[in-house]
């Protein structure tokens, strides 16, 4: 099969991005199939180039305004190079931005080629933290309390409680994000935020970290990131190797291993996500799981927590990125 895989883009995850493709690239081809690799803000790059601008490093903070400053540029106007025209198979590997909103999914709708991941809807609906959660609590899928910005620091008291987790509504990978524990220091901390949109002020749950994925509609093995219970899982934490342990599957008791997996498809279905997602929980000290957010397109190097998911449950990473596209030339979307 022909695969263009999308990547990098002019989103402040445009890092992760990039390491994401570095693996799914060498990953598809030993499955066999002919992989194009495609910039959305710079066009196809040739085989020659690739190790040169595939790298799996990853920053210890976003890139900035000014790193972004020239994909933006060509990243002003969506548009599908010939490459990706030919193929069997767009595998969008891009994080945040156009990539994960839905836009660049209509796109590829519009010009009938198929591609991995999710609809324009169930992308655009997951993206959006305030709107997602509102679909959640219609579903009765528990998710911590929330106020959108701009509140004052006695509704938030009032309403919420602190601590309190302030971050952009619309972004990915925590970018943007802090733990607010005083009412001083919430204007700063909104403030910080909303550099990236609308701001979401959401009731910090103490407990431990889950995840669980999601493939072809099935729910995967559930994981745990094990950090501090009174602070969150940061950028950082992220894409810093060795900065927190991961285990799969999580040491939980079996009923509430089932009831996150359950939870875990429920989300997928609620916010009308496809082929492939990621969920993240907080289970609080009563062993009760609230969603956070759910991902519709995780990252996806071999260390990344839906490949560690999908990994619990037998299915190695080349098999992952070979399930993925096959999932997406059976489609019958375009």
């Amino acid at each position: 099969m022909r695969v263009a895989v999308l990547f990098g883009g002019a989103s402040e995850e445009r890092d992760v991005s990039i390491a994401s493709a570095s693996q799914i690239i060498p990953a598809l081809r030993r499955r066999g199939h002919d992989v194009v690799a495609v910039d959305t803000a710079s066009g196809a790059i040739s085989p020659h180039d690739e190790s040169a601008r595939l790298t799996m490093s990853v920053g210890t903070t976003p890139p900035t305004g000014s790193d972004l400053s020239l994909a933006r540029r060509s990243d002003n106007a969506l548009r599908l190079p010939s490459e990706v025209a030919d193929a069997d198979v767009a595998f969008i590997a891009l994080h945040g931005g156009s990539g994960e909103d839905g836009r660049l999914q209509a796109l590829l709708e519009l010009a009938g080629i198929r591609y991995t991941g999710s609809g324009p809807l169930g992308s655009g609906l997951a993206l959006d933290k305030d709107v997602s959660k509102s679909l959640l609590r219609s579903a009765s899928i528990r998710t911590p309390d929330w106020l959108m910005a701009p509140a004052t620091a006695e509704e938030v008291a009032s309403v919420l409680g602190y601590p309190v987790i302030v971050k952009p509504a619309v972004q990915g990978s925590t970018v943007g994000l802090r733990i607010v524990r005083q009412p001083d220091d919430l204007a700063d901390a909104v403030l910080e935020a909303s550099a990236f949109g609308s701001v979401m002020i959401e009731a910090f749950i103490r407990g431990r970290e889950l995840t669980a994925g999601v493939l072809n509609d099935e729910p995967l093995a559930v994981g745990e990131i094990i950090i501090d219970p009174d602070e969150a899982f940061t950028y950082e934490d992220k894409y810093q190797l060795g900065a927190v342990r991961e285990t799969f599957p999580a040491d939980l008791p079996p009923a509430v291993t089932e009831s996150v997996r359950e939870i875990t498809l429920a989300t997928h279905r609620a916010l009308r996500l496809e082929s492939y997602s990621r969920t993240d929980f907080r289970l609080d000290e009563n062993g009760v799981a609230w969603v956070i957010e759910a991902n519709s397109l995780p990252g996806m190097t071999a260390t990344s927590l839906l490949p560690q998911s999908a990994a619990a449950v037998g299915i190695d990473y080349d098999e992952l990125c070979d399930r993925i596209c096959s999932h997406a030339a059976s489609s019958f979307r375009s």
